[in-house]
């Protein structure tokens, strides 16, 4: 499995009654698959894998796999405690995703050893190709990135720490020792702020919220990226991904909260998100449309 341009990483849309919406779901799925999504991420970070019981985490999951009928990957996200972290990833087989993106077990710190072990039991749970995810608690050292390379279920390494220093240790020590053979890709929340500095150290692969609403200024900081554009990559960072990011800062939870609203400001009913995350106050989602505004013109001009 080779991901490539943009990964989109869907909402979990749900109804005024609180369910899950599979309807709008697939459309949200279909429409972003159809713009230029390089992959599919469902059930992850932005589409609330931590408020999904695990009937829901199924649906959204065969949802999203019918949805993009084959165009492109489709990586279920799992994680928290080790059994249900097994029972996600065996859902997820199930329902025909083509990976995993495993995000950090609850709450426990635990040693390099125990994470590797962790990453280890999961993914032969599933018998799915997986993406570890480097943030919060689960931090790894180079030799267990190293050693989870070796595994054949393990493909790679998704970074959502931002420390550049151990990032590029992890990245010499799993090339010296397990080949070109394997992914890594910036997962920092608003990813595209970062783009540069990750692509100084040879992570190019990106993950994209913004991606969910409005995907072509995401696609087109792509273009830019991509093809050298760094006029218009410094205008839509200066003007629009910078301002985005300080809006994201105010409030706890706004990662995924304010991309939610988005999304409903590009005309799909998607709801709310659940608690313990908090909708974006008035005034926030006011300054969310100017700022989807300013980037289409950016995109437009």
């Amino acid at each position: 499995m080779r991901l490539d341009g943009v990964l989109f990483f869907p909402v979990t849309p749900f109804g005024s009654d609180g369910r899950l919406a599979e309807p709008v779901l697939a459309r949200h799925v279909s429409d972003g698959v159809a713009a230029g999504a390089g992959g599919v991420f469902a059930a992850c970070g932005t589409g609330e894998f931590n408020a999904l019981d695990l009937d829901e985490y199924t649906r959204v999951v065969a949802t999203a796999v019918t949805a993009t009928a084959g165009r492109v990957p489709v990586l279920a996200g799992a994680g928290g405690p080790l059994p249900s972290a097994r029972a996600l990833a065996s859902a997820a087989a199930d329902q025909g995703a083509d990976g995993l993106l495993l995000m950090p077990p609850y709450l426990v710190t635990g040693p390099a050893a125990g994470l590797v072990r962790y990453v280890r039991e999961v993914v032969d749970a599933a018998g799915l190709p997986c993406v570890m995810y480097q943030r919060g608690n689960a931090r790894f050292t180079p030799a267990a990135v190293a050693e989870l390379a070796r595994h054949p279920g393990v493909i790679g390494f998704k970074d959502g720490l931002g420390d550049f220093d151990l990032l590029q240790r992890i990245i010499l020590t799993v090339r010296a020792s397990a080949g070109e053979d394997f992914t890594f890709f910036n997962g920092l929340p608003t990813a595209e702020l970062t783009v540069p500095a990750y692509r100084g150290i040879g992570v190019n692969l990106y993950s994209s919220a913004v991606f969910a609403f409005a995907p072509e200024i995401a696609l087109a900081f792509n273009k830019a990226v991509t093809g050298g554009d760094e006029v218009m990559v410094r205008r839509l960072l200066t003007d629009f991904y910078l301002p985005l990011v300080e809006l994201r800062d105010l409030v706890p939870g706004y990662a995924v909260s304010l991309v939610k609203a988005g999304v409903r400001l590009r005309g799909l009913e998607v709801g709310g998100v659940r608690a313990p995350l908090a909708d974006p106050a008035p005034e926030h989602l006011r300054a969310l449309e100017r700022l989807i505004a300013t980037g289409l013109g950016l995109v437009d001009a």
